[in-house]
């Protein structure tokens, strides 16, 4: 039994990035050996129906992936407005998402200060013009957010960001609605520190 002491070993393998926005919602992948994130897809924000959650649950079981970091925005301060709330709603329903789909893939929030800014910034030095940063920015934000993620893990050797759980389903009984109702949500899982560290 590993104790309580020790830190919690990140999974290793291909592992997805998420840029959540009011319209567009930008998603990364990294390689197996978790060296480079590279842009993989901009999904347009469906909040009705949420088909571009389901999308991502979809490409994390094609793809194999071990784990998915959502970008969690705060101020310079460190404060969280509406777009980290819009964030954290979003990792929620991604993690419900896959736990219907009968998938134990972790979803974590880690901190993205300035990471769409930053995205603007890469593009603009790559000779994209600012007309075409659209269509690629979300993406690339994601990119962003995910290598500062696999970064940190290898630097660290132990897990980094916030897990947010999937909320009990209704129809579970007996020992799985037990296990399910014991999760911590977003609110009162272990915050992440500001660098994304687990306090």
């Amino acid at each position: 039994m590993t104790s309580s002491a020790e830190p919690h070993v990140h999974p290793r393998g291909i592992k997805l990035g998420v840029d959540v926005g009011t319209v567009r919602v930008g998603v990364a992948i990294c390689d197996r050996d978790e060296i480079l994130a590279t842009p993989l897809k901009t999904l347009d924000r469906n909040p009705r129906k949420n088909s571009d959650v389901r999308v991502i649950a979809a490409l994390a079981a094609d793809r194999g992936a071990v784990q998915i970091f959502v970008g969690l925005p705060r101020t310079m301060k460190g404060e969280e407005h509406a777009s980290a709330r819009m964030a954290t709603e979003y990792a929620q329903l991604l993690a419900d998402e896959l736990d219907r789909a009968g998938s134990d893939v972790p979803v974590h929030l880690i901190d993205e200060r300035l990471s769409t800014v930053t995205a603007h910034r890469s593009l603009h030095e790559a000779g994209m013009s600012s007309k075409n940063h659209r269509k690629v920015v979300d993406q690339v934000a994601a990119a962003g957010i995910l290598q500062h993620a696999i970064d940190m893990q290898k630097a660290r050797g132990t897990d980094v960001g916030s897990r947010v759980r999937a909320l009990p389903r209704a129809g579970l009984s007996g020992h799985a609605a037990a296990d399910t109702a014991e999760r911590p949500g977003p609110e009162t899982e272990t915050r992440s520190s500001e660098d994304g560290k687990l306090q």
